[in-house]
Parts: structure tokens; C-alpha cells; sequence
């Protein structure tokens, strides 16, 4: 059984989602859900489903071995950061080489980068005037946004598009996509 680890800031939607995807399954589960806020709802639905689910400090992140060691003990085989906003420390991605991925809100390289997240990305995209966007999921490495590609969906823009508008449709690409794109992730682990 492969097991997932979830890092998430917030309401945690997605999370829940690749949550509820695994559950029943006998190639992989969700194990564990971390976030950097102790009153983050995503803590919350974690346990709803009986996930593990804890929070951490910055300090506990990037100034000690603390979510290291818990990761380490926890053994995932895939860290997955949905709507994480810290910079993922050196220490964790050399420890867990091709295991950490990220999912973002755009198509990459396009509006990446450290401050674009959520209805930033989808402000920005609007005011560009872009004709599509979508998303992307990516490895995560020492940078923001500028891990491999792994798999990206687009989506159309049409003119009456609000950035609202636009963060439903990527919302739905992200519910669609991610889930499978994890199970695909971790069945060619065995090959």
C-alpha cells in the first residue's frame, strides 16, 4: 500500500478530495495531513475522513529537524503540496528526491513564482488577456513553481470570464486531474 502525505495552508479542498479518491483503494491511501496553520479547515475534513492530521511552526520547518523526523517515521511515498504556501526547505526535497509535487493554478512557466498563488494567478491571467489557462502539476525543488512538469490541463478563457469565473474552472480541473495523476504517480513507482 503506497502512502500519501498532504501538505495543505488552508480550506483544503483539493486534499479532501485526493482524500476521498484513495479511500477503498488497496494500491494507495492518504496517511497523513500537514499544514502550517493550526486552525487551517483542511486539519478539520483531514479528520472528518480519520486522517492524521497535524500543524507546524516555522520554526518546526525550516529552523529544526522536526517535520523531517515526522516525515521520515511517517514513510510516505508521495508528498503532495495542494494550496501549501511555503518554500519547501532543501533538507525535505533532498531526503525525498522525485517524491514531492505541487499542483498550480496556471500553466507553467506562465504566472509562477513566489506571491502567485490563488486569485492572484487568476487576477494576473485576466488582466493579460490570455485566451487559455489551467494547471499544472510539477516536482518541487529549491524554487518556486520551476520543478519539472509533469502533467498540465487548460482550459478555455472566454471575454466575460471574471477572475472568479476562471477560478472555478481551474478548480475543476484540479478535482478532475490531480487525484489521477497521483495514482499514475505512484503505480509507475513500481515499475
Amino acid at each position: 500500500m503506497k502512502r500519501i502525505v498532504i501538505f495543505a495552508s488552508g480550506s483544503g479542498t483539493n486534499a479532501e478530495n485526493i482524500i476521498r479518491f484513495f479511500q477503498g483503494r488497496e494500491d494507495a491511501k492518504v496517511v497523513q495531513v500537514l499544514s502550517n496553520k493550526k486552525d487551517a479547515k483542511v486539519l478539520e475534513r483531514a479528520n472528518t475522513h480519520e486522517v492524521s492530521a497535524f500543524s507546524f511552526n516555522r520554526t518546526a520547518f525550516y529552523q529544526s529537524e522536526d517535520v523531517l523526523n515526522l516525515l521520515k517515521a511517517t514513510h510516505p511515498d508521495l508528498i503532495v503540496l495542494a494550496g501549501f504556501l511555503w518554500k519547501f526547505p532543501t533538507d525535505l526535497i533532498e531526503a525525498f528526491p522525485n517524491r514531492i509535487i505541487n499542483l498550480h493554478p496556471a500553466l507553467l512557466p506562465k504566472y509562477g513564482g513566489k506571491g502567485m498563488y490563488g486569485m492572484h494567478v487568476h487576477k494576473a491571467v485576466i488582466a493579460n488577456r490570455e485566451e487559455t489557462s489551467g494547471i499544472t502539476i510539477h516536482y518541487v525543488n529549491e524554487q518556486y513553481d520551476e520543478g519539472a512538469i509533469i502533467f498540465q490541463a487548460s482550459t478555455k478563457i472566454e471575454a466575460k470570464d471574471t477572475p472568479e469565473i476562471l477560478a472555478a474552472k481551474i478548480h475543476s480541473l484540479e478535482y478532475e486531474h490531480f487525484p489521477m495523476v497521483i495514482a499514475q504517480l505512484l503505480s509507475d513507482q513500481n515499475k
